[in-house]
């Protein structure tokens, strides 16, 4: 009798049954493990064994929060090529960049009574005339119109570019972010770590050291965070092996990251646009690598709007126990790339979508604390 009854004796090879062993007896995979899941393992049984660690960790429950994204610039002094959200700095709205003001911030939450949102989502292109002080305004303007919000904002990059541009350390900033209302960083701008990838496809942008030291100091701070990985444009499997190593790696120094999201390469209107995006089964096999080699990060997380909605249900049947938030058609940085066009969706449709999977919808906040079932 197959040791998983989910996954037939046909084709299992002797280092799959290791591997299986080695997984059921909760041990870490190397990165040739890693390595060999993306080259090797048939899809089927990485399905069934990132469902066995997804039910270790979560049962049957799947998660989603009440969330908006605000998107201060799409202005820009990295011009990274995977990008069609970015304008150059001296960009005019003739060319589709813009600059929102917090009056036009304050609008946006006047659209949503107190009680209909736990979260606030901010990142946008690193302004070359903004410094911490503007993050700071920032929050601290979220906080005093609608304090009941967590406010999860600013990617690594433009924390490295705010400390440097106001001559702070990056936990100096950091820690005056954090005082004026900062609640937790998005897990943006990882990219790919590989210096040699990282250079073509986002050449000038903070470098994977400095991404990786922001969140170390954030997590020192108390401040939790995401972690993210872009895929499928010029990357091997052993990048994206390095990636998560480097994040495993910190995480069993902090404990900070709450949740990993694997971003697809979306080419629409960028300069990789040659390059052809992957097949809806590289997909389903990296989010199932990613929850069995990223044993010590809680979550995994299937981004619909980057993915879709059909997609990210299919996520949900490999290792993926959450689905982000409602968005509302607040961002547009998937979406000008070739994502939904209007990505928004009522927390009653996540609700029936993570049913038809035979998964428990639940709400949570930032922290992942439940707030009830669906």
């Amino acid at each position: 009798m197959s040791p998983n009854p989910e996954v037939s004796d046909a084709g299992r090879t002797p280092a799959l049954s290791l591997l299986e062993k080695k997984l059921d007896r909760g041990e870490r995979l190397s990165a040739e493990d890693g390595l060999f899941l993306y080259r090797e393992a048939p899809l089927p049984w990485l399905q069934s064994m990132a469902q066995k660690v997804r039910r270790n960790l979560h049962g049957e429950e799947a998660y989603f929060n009440r969330n908006i994204h605000f998107e201060p610039t799409n202005k820009c002094v990295y011009a990274c090529k995977f990008c069609a959200f970015y304008r150059a700095p001296k960009a005019t709205e003739a060319d589709g960049a813009w600059d929102y003001s917090f009056e036009d911030l304050r609008r946006k939450l006047d659209a949503y009574p107190a009680g209909t949102l736990t979260e606030i989502h901010v990142t946008g292109g690193v302004h070359p005339d903004r410094g911490v002080e503007y993050g700071e305004a920032l929050c601290a303007f979220i906080k005093s119109i609608r304090p009941e919000l967590h406010v999860k904002a600013f990617t690594a990059v433009e924390i490295t570019f705010f400390a440097k541009k106001s001559g702070v350390t990056l936990s100096e900033a950091l820690d005056r972010l954090k005082r004026a209302g900062l609640d937790s960083l998005p897990g943006g701008g990882a990219e790919i770590f590989d210096p040699e990838v990282r250079k073509r496809i986002a050449g000038g942008k903070a470098p994977a050291h400095t991404w990786l030291e922001v969140h170390e100091a954030a997590h020192r701070l108390g401040l939790l965070s995401n972690a993210t990985m872009l895929y499928g444009h010029v990357e091997e499997y052993r990048h994206r092996i390095d990636h998560m190593e480097r994040l495993r790696d910190l995480q069993d120094r902090t404990g900070g990251f709450k949740a990993f999201i694997p971003l697809r390469y979306r080419n629409e209107s960028n300069a990789l646009s040659h390059i052809p995006e992957v097949a809806p089964e590289e997909d389903l096999r990296n989010y199932a690598v990613a929850r069995l080699f990223l044993d010590n990060i809680p979550h995994l997380k299937a981004y619909w709007v980057m993915l879709g909605l059909d997609m990210a249900a299919r996520a949900l049947e490999y290792g993926v126990d959450d689905l982000d938030g409602t968005v509302d058609d607040t961002t547009r940085i998937y979406s000008m790339a070739g994502g939904m066009a209007h990505p928004q969706v009522t927390s009653a449709e996540l609700g029936r979508i993570i049913r038809s999977k035979g998964r428990v919808p639940v709400e949570r906040d930032s922290e992942y604390e439940k707030l009830g079932a669906v």
